[in-house]
């Protein structure tokens, strides 16, 4: 009887052992058990996404208030359009918002920043399905490098 009652225990150590790996694993990824609530999409046209990701977060002021949807070739314009799904529980934004990639550290992932705008009288909340227009496109380190090095060449 001692023998079963250890390979019980064991076998509860195991299974609480994966239950926690997978929990880890979900925070890891960004992902969660529970819902966002509702939410509402944006989209945005940049002239360079960068190593934007799906599911990369929107954040204000560091707070996440969305994710990207998606990312696709408008093939009209031949530029990035990324679709953002913002959760209504964080607010609405005003029409006069703005939106640029932004990268975690030197080296680190990238996200997209949103910064409200002003709010007159007049001023019309975004809604669902709507553009904003206003964006600035990734900082690419390669492209850094370029400008500096040719900068340094360029004196001589």
């Amino acid at each position: 009887m001692p023998q079963k009652k250890l390979e019980i225990w064991v076998g509860l150590f195991v299974v609480a052992a994966i239950a926690s790996f997978i929990v880890l694993a979900f925070s890891v990824a960004g992902l969660s058990f529970k819902g966002e609530g509702g939410s509402y999409t944006l989209q945005a046209n940049f002239s360079n996404i960068g190593g934007l990701k799906p599911r990369a977060p929107v954040k204000l002021g560091g707070v996440v208030v969305g994710r990207v949807e998606s990312i696709s070739l408008d093939t009209k314009t031949y530029t990035p359009l990324v679709t953002l799904s913002m959760f209504e529980k964080q607010g609405f934004y005003p029409e006069t918002s703005s939106l640029a990639i932004l990268t975690s550290g030197l080296l680190g992932e990238q996200y997209v920043g949103i910064k409200p705008g002003f709010i007159l009288d007049d001023t019309e909340m975004l809604g669902n399905g709507d553009v904003i227009e206003d964006t600035k496109s990734a900082l690419v380190l390669e492209d850094l490098i370029g400008q500096f090095i040719y900068s340094i060449n360029k004196d001589d």
